[in-house]
Formats: C-alpha cells, structure tokens, sequence
C-alpha cells in the first residue's frame, strides 16, 4: 500500500487474495472440528460479519455525532471559545493541539482531530507545518481510545481480552509516552528555547489529561478515557490558568448546549460499567451465537457503546431543540461510513482467515525465534500497521491475534503484548502518509508532507523504542 500507492481497500482486497490461496494450497482452510471448506468459509465470513458490525456501530455513531456538531455549530463555538483564551503561544499549542485535539480524538477519531485543530491553529497564526506537525503529535496518546474507543474494542472483540485489564495497561504506557509528547508540542510552538516555565505548563497540562484518561481506563474500560479524560483535564487546566495568569473568561455555560451530547454518554458509559444493577440490565438482553465449536460471536445491545452514543445524539437533539439536523447528520455519516465499511469488512476477513487456517500460529513461531527481544519490537508492529493503513483500529484488527499467539509462544502476558501492539498503533498515527497528507490538505499545504513526516519520524522512533523498553520490562 506505502510502496504502490493503494488504497486500503485495494490493498487489503489483494492481501485477502494472496491470503486465501496461501490457505486453500498450504495452509489448509479448514479446522478440525468443521465438516469442510464451504463450512470454513462460511464461519469465517459470519465471524467478519458479525465483528464488522459491532464495530461499525459504533464508528456510525461516532460520524453521526461528528456530522450533527458540524452542522448544529457546536464544533465552530468549541473552537472559538478556546482560541481566544490566552495569547502565550505554547499554552495555545497545549488548549488545542492537546486538549482540544484529544477531546475530537475521542469523540471521532479517524483523523478528525487533525482535520479540525490544524486550520484552527493556523488560523491563530501558526505556520501551516507547524500546525500540522502540532496536531498529529497532540492527539497521538488518546488514539487507542478514539472514536469511544474504537482501535481498543477491535481488540478485545477479536482476541477476547479482559477490557478494563487491556485499557488500563495501554493507558498507563501512553501515559508515559504522553509526557514526552506533550515536551515535544510545546517546543515545537515556539522558535525559542524551551523554559522551565513552558515545561511546567506541559506538565501541568499531562497531569490534568493524563491522570482521569488512567484512571478512567483501568476503571470503566476503553470508551471513556479519551474523551472524558479531554474533558476532565481541559476543565482542570482553565481553572489552573485562570488561577495563575491573565487569560479571557470561557463561559463554559453557553457551550452546555453543544457538550450535552458528551456528557450524556459519559452518564450513560459510567453507569453501565461501574453501578452493577445497571451493568447487569444492559448485559442481560445479550444475543450469542456459535457454530461448530469455533466460530462464535456475542452482542449485548444495550451495553455497546453504539448504542449508548446513538441515545446520548438523541437525548441531546431533543433538550436542545436541534432534532432537524440529525436526519442530515445521519445521511452525511452513512455516506462518510462506506469507504471505512468496505475497508474494515475486508481487513477483518484477512484477519480472521488468517487466524483459523493457522497462518497466526506460523508467525507468531517466527516471532518466538527473536526470544526476549519481541516486546521491543512489538510495538514497531503496530505501527507498521497504522503506517500503511493511516488506521490504528485497521493495524490492530491485522495484528492484535498475532501478538497474542507471539505472547502464548514466548510464555509473555498476552494483555502486555496486546497493549503493546495497540500504543504502537497509536504512534504510527503520526508518521501515517494518509494522516499527513489529509493534514497538510486542510491547511493548504499539499506537497510538503515530507517536511512534516521529517519532524515526526524522529518522535515516532523514540516513542516507539520508549514503549518497545516498557513492554520489555513488564511482560
């Protein structure tokens, strides 16, 4: 895909092909428990059905919430109300390439932050490759959980993985790589040196992000960190600078009407993972299902985060007065929705053939071949994932079978290298061609996506090496 210019869909449509010979002439299609190759295929295409659609579910109504926003002004009144704050250079990096770029992160995902942050940047006067250098680099930390928490979800949908044990441990490793981030961003606002007083700022500004998005994480799971977490720590920070320096008033009371929306979902999410009569209402109505002993699949309606987002859009709508826009809001979503349906139905198919004709077990006793140096390299996986694809949840929907297998085969913890693979991921989203370019797009700067990815290939690299020694020292 980097190398011949592909699309997604293209790419991943040749990689199932090569994938499907390779079954049906070395590996074998089909397991021991199933009757034969039709039964095979047909398991694994109900396998990819059923887990395209619990994703997509919730990717529409992230879109959907996204498109409502855009088209009620609440994103125009959001933007604005932060931009004006403060005239320091490096706060205004931090208000909206971190904290503003996190909350979008969280809310949407799929390069939104980028798309909103960077034009806004510019417009507050920023060079337009700074501005988009700035944007990938703030948004980076809350990726795994972006869109509600879409790239971590894949991940337990397809390896089974406990959500809270998986969320909390990719939390506290990205929070490790959120403060090397964040020193990044405020130096790169400025052409001065960096101060003391500018570090404490980006220190103040991770502690206020970073210390809700964990504990929200090893708490309620992967849905809320990034978002709420943006939230949280946005409020915090304003208060903190009201506090310390002269800055224009934000009546976050006029923005109520634009937030209801986001904190609805994050009542709805809190309650159905913490208060246990509510957990056990929403897991109650569960449809399972499973076929020949080895394709199975299982859906609980009323707990998926879909759902709760599609009620909270809803819910606010309704209070606010704004139910006209959702119709268009919805239409604007499906259309936006069939490129990213199409590319993750056929990802998913390559995934899951690979996983049953065994091809996972083979490279997972390729990778048990390097001994204790695979959690240093795992999370390079990741992000060699996210760099051809411009997805983290594409990258972890491709490998996240395979660091579990590689983690069974070096007796690792398998949540350690399944986190691994998903802050890798994250990471690869700033060195990501499709991000850049679509980045660089927003801001009139098409043909210059190489000076930026010169900027943040180094931070990729040492981020990617901090997180790579992590996982070693704790898998």
């Amino acid at each position: 895909m980097a190398v011949l210019r592909w699309s997604a869909i293209t790419a991943g449509a040749a990689g199932l092909a090569v994938a499907l010979v390779l079954a049906a002439s070395v590996f074998g299609i089909t397991p021991a428990t199933v009757p034969g190759p039709a039964a095979a295929v047909a398991g694994i295409a109900a396998e990819t059905a059923h887990s395209a659609a619990s994703i997509l579910w919730i990717i529409l109504a992230a879109l959907i919430l996204f498109e409502y926003q855009q088209r009620s002004g609440g994103i125009g009144r959001i933007r604005a109300a932060l931009a004006g704050v403060t005239s320091d250079r490096r706060i205004e990096a931090l208000l909206i390439a971190w904290f503003l770029g996190l909350f979008f992160e969280g809310a949407a995902g799929f390069g939104t932050p980028v798309a909103l942050a960077a034009p806004l940047l510019v417009g507050i006067g920023f060079s337009p490759l700074r501005a988009v250098t700035m944007a990938l680099v703030g948004h980076a930390a809350g990726v795994p959980f972006g869109a509600v928490g879409t790239p971590t979800l894949a991940q337990i949908e397809i390896t089974g993985i406990d959500p809270q044990a998986l969320a909390g441990m990719a939390s506290g490793l990205n929070a490790v790589i959120g403060i090397g981030l964040l020193l990044v961003l405020v130096r790169i606002a400025d052409d001065r040196p960096l101060t003391w007083r500018d570090a404490g700022w980006a220190l103040i500004a991770g502690v206020c992000f970073l210390v809700p998005f964990v504990a929200l994480a090893a708490f309620t799971g992967p849905e809320l960190p990034a978002l709420a977490g943006a939230m949280i720590g946005l409020g915090l920070f304003l208060g903190i600078l009201r506090a310390f320096t002269p800055m224009q008033r934000v009546d976050l009371r006029s923005l109520l009407p634009d937030l209801l929306p986001y904190l609805f979902l994050t009542v709805l999410i809190l309650a159905t993972r913490l208060a246990s009569p509510v957990r056990a209402w929403s897991t109650g109505i569960s449809f399972d299902w499973r076929w020949h002993d080895v394709f199975a699949g299982s859906f609980a309606p009323l707990y998926h985060p879909g759902t709760l987002m599609m009620a909270s859009i809803v819910a606010g709508a309704l209070l606010v007065g704004q139910w006209a826009v959702v119709g268009p809001s919805l239409g604007a979503a499906l259309r936006r929705l069939v490129p990213v349906g199409v590319a993750l139905v056929i990802m998913l198919a390559l995934s899951r053939l690979m996983v049953h004709s065994g091809m996972i077990e083979t490279l997972a006793a390729t990778a048990a071949l390097t001994g204790p140096a695979w959690p240093v390299l795992a999370p390079f996986v990741g992000a060699s994932g996210t760099f051809v694809s411009g997805s983290a949840t594409a990258s972890n929907i491709l490998f996240s079978q395979f660091q579990t297998s590689a983690a069974a085969a070096l007796d690792l913890a398998p949540v350690a290298m399944a986190a691994a693979q998903g802050v890798g991921a994250a990471i690869g989203n700033i060195i990501a061609p499709h991000n850049i370019i679509a980045g660089c797009a927003t801001v009139d700067a098409a043909g210059r996506e190489g000076s930026v990815m010169r900027k943040t290939a180094p931070v990729a690299l040492v981020g990617l090496i901090a997180a790579g020694l992590m996982v070693w020292a704790i898998a």
